[in-house]
């Protein structure tokens, strides 16, 4: 069994176990996973520390697992960043033209912008790459 750290697309935040990772993304895939606050079926991994047992003790384990989410945090923050400030935002129309750049109808570039569950599943089946963007987490400095 795994556990995961999910969001759906209106911030809402919630935990839910698997017996695989394969079984997420099957079931994710499907739209088969939803948030339980709003029903809505766009929701994605948050980013999480793993959980993992060993035999020396060199830090307490929360002090381990605040700095490894800090750090996982601030991996997601640059990541985000670096595709805002490189890519081009092609909002609501990123699978057309992902699959235009694909098929080669439009100029080869990067780009990011949003599409439906169904939508990214229909560029999957169909060969053509792409990747959810993580979520911005939340400013440090206004973190409790």
């Amino acid at each position: 069994m795994i556990r995961y750290a999910l969001i759906c697309q209106h911030d809402h935040g919630f935990e839910a176990w698997f017996g695989s990772s394969a079984d997420y993304d099957d079931q994710s895939a499907r739209g088969l996973v939803e948030c339980p606050v709003c029903a809505s079926t766009s929701v994605t991994k948050q980013i999480m520390a793993p959980s993992v047992a060993g035999t020396k003790k060199t830090a307490p384990a929360s002090d381990v697992a605040a700095k490894m989410q800090t750090m996982m945090m601030e991996a997601a923050r640059e990541v985000r960043a670096h595709v805002e400030q490189n890519f081009d935002y092609v909002g609501d129309a990123f699978a057309r033209e992902a699959r235009d750049i694909h098929e080669g109808r439009s100029e080869k570039r990067e780009i990011y912008g949003e599409a439906t569950p169904a939508e990214v599943r229909k560029l999957k089946d169909d060969g053509v790459p792409c990747a959810p963007l993580p979520f911005l987490p939340p400013d440090p400095s206004k973190v409790n």
